[in-house]
């Protein structure tokens, strides 16, 4: 079993698709007018519109309503990538932290309220854990 993305449900795909390709720094594929993905080497990002939920069954998902799933980024730089999304979260968690497990975390919330953890290994224990891992 691979996975394979994460599908984010919203009411303004674009939006959410400008938001997430400042974030991410690849450009969405827009096979339809209401779906999107943005590719990484390691995962896709698929971002819905609630309107394509009814395919899945009535109240299968409601957008903007997550307050329980994290999507976490592993970056090269925690403060770089603080510096360079300023201008673009207007919801700030958590500034940049060195967390007891030893990673440098910092956490804010797309538009639409989805949590998100930028985080850098920064410890020797948390460097090996990750080590090998894409």
């Amino acid at each position: 079993m691979n996975f394979a993305s994460v599908r984010i449900i919203t009411d303004d795909v674009d939006r959410l698709v400008e938001f997430y390709e400042k974030v991410m720094g690849v450009s969405a594929e827009r096979p339809a007018l209401v779906f999107a993905e943005l590719v990484a080497p390691s995962f896709t990002l698929a971002i819905g519109h609630s309107q394509t939920t009814q395919l899945f069954g009535a109240d299968s998902a409601v957008a903007a309503s997550n307050r329980t799933v994290m999507m976490e980024f592993r970056v090269d730089d925690v403060e770089a990538e603080y510096e360079r999304l300023k201008p673009y979260v207007d919801n700030w968690v958590m500034e940049p932290t060195t967390m007891p497990w030893g990673n440098r975390s910092m956490l804010f919330r797309d538009p639409d309220g989805n949590l998100l953890n930028l985080f850098e290994p920064v410890t020797e224990e948390a460097i090996k854990r990750f080590r090998g891992r894409h």
